[in-house]
Parts: structure tokens; C-alpha cells; sequence
């Protein structure tokens, strides 16, 4: 018997000594792959690695949320050449729509819609199987199964429409900065924190466990809110929007509008997972951008000048805009758009950027505070909080860019920055999103 340890012991040393000795005793590496390439990602541009001034350049009206000029260095990343349409966010819905009804047949017992091997064998863990056809005409058990998804009661209007209050999508991240703020108290000789709390994704203080503590959870409601086009304006007639502008094939290439900060953060992590589950190489994960970022992107290239397109004006020398935007008192089709415009509708920038200015003003990851561009630094700056739900709505405001359709002129500049509350959702705010690339 101890014959056999030793041989299996020697073995296990063999192996591994050949592992470590691979390339003769030089340091060649651990591993031995060809040069990694990663793809441009479909409907994105490649912004490159450089520096810019980013800032106010020269118009600064009285009391206006200033953002004083100075030059900072971004990483390259690849950003949506257009803001997410309606069209692209439906996908996102209907996933929803989809993985809820699956969830739910399942919880009803149809084992069919799970993961199962040749034999028929449920796989552990437990997956929705989504090659599977749910197929509501064929099978009325299905459709019993899935009734409590409609409407029902005082709320059914007509019958089989989906209650759009139920499409909540689910979520977890990793925190890494609450990770790195909270790294002190961690005591690797009993393997556990001792001291320090993080804020969770309500904005609460939950003392550190474990690593755990660090993953966020947070459900999202996702379905737009399609009567932002009454709340926004008094005294208007735009029930043809609320009906048709997010459901309608005709303004399918039109920028999604109704969608709050929470919600555009969701679909964000919707995209990334999308991705990785099909995907066969890792990739950084899709995000907001920030408000750097997005400035450095609006720019183009260019330094020092006031809008995307560059020059000082918003009309070429012939009196055509350059842009979706508010130009004359009342006269919003000056311009060609009335509301917003199908995306791409103008010239795009110097990195192929379209709409960076006008259209829908566009959420990013950080948080709006006076003096945050006095505070962050000069390397990839950045600025976000975490407020908890019983905080004032002051510590809840999100930075938005590049003004919308409703806006003048002003806000259509690179650096002129504005906010909005992160619940909120408006009919003249969009997004786009983007993703780091893995320098090589």
C-alpha cells in the first residue's frame, strides 16, 4: 500500500514538473495560445485610446450647470453608432416575456421547457431549455398555465394582453469598487472581514460576510413607459405617441424613449449575458457610458470645438440643421423631425457616431454633483454614488448628454451637462451603450 502512495506520488510530481518545465526551463508562460483577437461588436464603432479637453468651451449662460475645460485620457472602447431603437429594445422584452413564461411552465410542472440529456434526464443545475416552441394554440394547458401573465379583473380590457407591470428582469453584478474600499478589512488568517459594510443596490448598510456581500442584486421593471409623452407636456394632444411610438413597425428605427437610468442599466446586463451565452471568447461587459467617455465619443476627434459636427453653428452655410433639436420658437420641424427622428437620420461624427447631439438626450453611468468635475481625476474620470431609497432625490440625479429634441440649441454642446432623476423616464431621453476593448 505505500508502495502504491509513493508511485502515485511520484506521478503526480512527474506530471506537474513537466507542466512547469515546458519550453526547456525558459520562461515561456502558462500558456500557449495564438495571438487573441476580439471582434467589433455588431452596430458598434471602435472610439480609440487617446486624450481630449473635455469641458464647456465657450458659452456658459448664467447659473448653468458649468463644466469647466481640462484634459483627461480615456481607454478605447466601443460604443452604439446610434441610440438603442425601439426595435433593438423590444428584443430585450420579448427575452423577458419568453424567460418568464418558460420560469412559469415550469413551475406548473412541464418539465419539457428544462435542460434535459439524451435519456431524458433533467440536467442539474436546473436551465431553461430555449430551443423548446411554446406553442399556445396547440396546447391549452400551456395557456392556462400562462393566464396569470394578462391582465385579469378590473384591468383586463381585452383578452390574452400581457400585463406589462409583470415583466421584471432580475439581476446580480460583482461590486468591484465596494470590493477594493473594503479590502483593509479582510483577515486572511481566519478567512473572513472584520469591520466595514457595503450599501446594497436599495442604497442599505449590510455588514461584510464573505465575498458575497460584494455581488449587487437588483429587479428592474422594463416595459417603457409609454405615457411619459402626456406627463412630460401640459396641454398637448400626443395620445397618438403613447398608443403607437414603442409597439408601431413604423417607428421601429425611431430611439427608444420612456426608459429610466434603473432600466437602462438592466438592459445593459441583458446584452452582456446575451452575449457570453453564445459567445466562445471573454469579453468586457456591455455598460452606461460615463460622462467622460461620452464627451470624449461626442468630440469626434476634434479638440476645442463646441458641437459634434464641429463649427461653431447648427446650420450649414445653406440653412439645413445638422440636427434633431428645438431651433426656431415652436417650429420644430425646422430641422425635419417634429419629435424624434429615425436614428441615423443626420451626418455622423468623426468616430461614425450618429446623433450625438439632439434626437434623445442620452443617460450615463454617473452621478450628477456640482462639483464632480473638480474632484475626479484626469485618468478615465468617473463619478458614481449609491443612494439608499429613504435619500433626498438631490444624491439620485444621473448625469444626461447631448440634448434632445425638445431642447435648443445650447444643449446641444459637447460640454454642456444636465440631469435627471434615475427613476424617472421621459420622452425625450434615450441611451446607447458601450463596451471597454481589451487592449492588445
Amino acid at each position: 500500500m505505500q508502495i502504491k502512495k509513493f508511485v502515485l506520488i511520484a506521478a503526480l510530481i512527474s506530471s506537474v514538473s513537466c507542466s512547469l518545465n515546458r519550453g526547456g526551463g525558459e520562461l515561456v508562460g502558462t500558456r500557449n495560445s495564438k495571438k487573441w483577437f476580439e471582434p467589433t461588436p455588431f452596430g458598434m464603432v471602435l472610439i480609440p485610446t487617446g486624450s481630449t479637453i473635455i469641458g464647456q468651451n465657450q458659452e456658459d449662460i448664467t447659473w448653468s450647470l458649468s463644466n469647466p475645460p481640462k484634459t483627461v485620457s480615456i481607454q478605447a472602447f466601443y460604443m452604439d453608432e446610434t441610440e438603442i431603437t425601439n426595435d433593438e429594445y423590444r428584443q430585450f422584452v420579448n427575452y423577458v416575456i419568453d424567460s418568464i413564461r418558460r420560469q412559469r411552465l415550469v413551475d406548473e410542472g412541464f418539465d419539457e421547457f428544462l435542460m434535459q440529456d439524451r435519456q431524458g434526464n433533467i440536467l442539474e443545475p436546473q436551465r431553461l431549455d430555449w430551443n423548446r416552441r411554446i406553442d399556445l394554440r396547440r396546447n391549452e394547458e400551456y395557456k392556462d398555465a400562462l393566464a396569470t401573465m394578462e391582465y385579469s379583473g378590473d384591468d383586463k380590457i381585452k383578452a390574452g394582453e400581457i400585463n406589462t407591470r409583470k415583466l421584471i428582469y432580475s439581476y446580480s453584478w460583482f461590486d468591484f469598487e465596494q470590493a477594493a474600499q473594503n479590502d483593509r478589512y479582510y483577515d486572511p488568517e481566519k478567512d473572513e472581514y472584520t469591520g466595514g459594510f457595503v450599501i446594497n443596490a436599495k442604497g442599505e448598510k449590510e455588514a461584510i460576510k464573505s465575498r458575497s456581500s460584494f455581488i449587487m442584486k437588483k429587479a428592474v421593471r422594463i416595459y417603457p413607459d409609454t405615457l411619459c409623452w402626456l406627463k412630460d407636456f401640459t396641454y398637448t394632444y400626443n395620445e397618438p405617441f403613447v398608443k403607437n411610438y414603442f409597439s408601431h413597425p413604423g417607428y421601429d428605427n425611431y430611439p427608444v424613449v420612456g426608459i429610466s437610468w434603473h432600466q437602462a442599466q438592466a438592459f445593459c446586463n441583458w446584452r452582456t449575458q446575451l452575449y457570453s451565452s453564445s459567445a466562445k471568447i471573454q469579453v468586457q461587459d456591455w455598460r452606461l457610458p460615463s460622462e467622460a467617455e461620452w464627451e470624449y465619443a461626442s468630440r469626434g476627434g476634434l479638440i476645442g470645438q463646441k458641437y459634434p459636427w464641429g463649427g461653431p453653428y447648427v446650420p450649414t452655410k445653406k440653412g439645413c440643421y445638422v440636427a434633431n433639436f428645438k431651433p426656431k420658437r415652436g417650429n420644430y420641424i425646422a430641422d425635419g423631425g417634429m419629435i424624434t427622428v429615425e436614428v441615423g437620420t443626420y451626418e455622423p461624427n468623426g468616430y461614425g457616431l450618429y446623433d450625438m447631439a439632439g434626437n434623445v438626450a442620452e443617460w450615463t453611468a454617473d452621478s450628477y454633483d456640482e462639483s464632480a468635475p473638480f474632484i475626479t481625476g484626469d485618468l478615465t474620470p468617473s463619478y458614481k454614488t449609491i443612494p439608499s431609497e429613504t435619500d433626498n432625490r438631490i444624491l439620485k440625479r444621473k448625469i444626461i448628454r447631448g440634448g434632445s429634441w425638445k431642447d435648443v440649441a445650447y444643449f446641444l454642446q459637447n460640454g454642456v451637462r444636465t440631469y435627471e432623476y434615475q427613476d424617472s423616464s421621459r420622452s425625450y431621453i434615450g441611451f446607447r451603450t458601450i463596451r471597454t476593448k481589451i487592449e492588445h
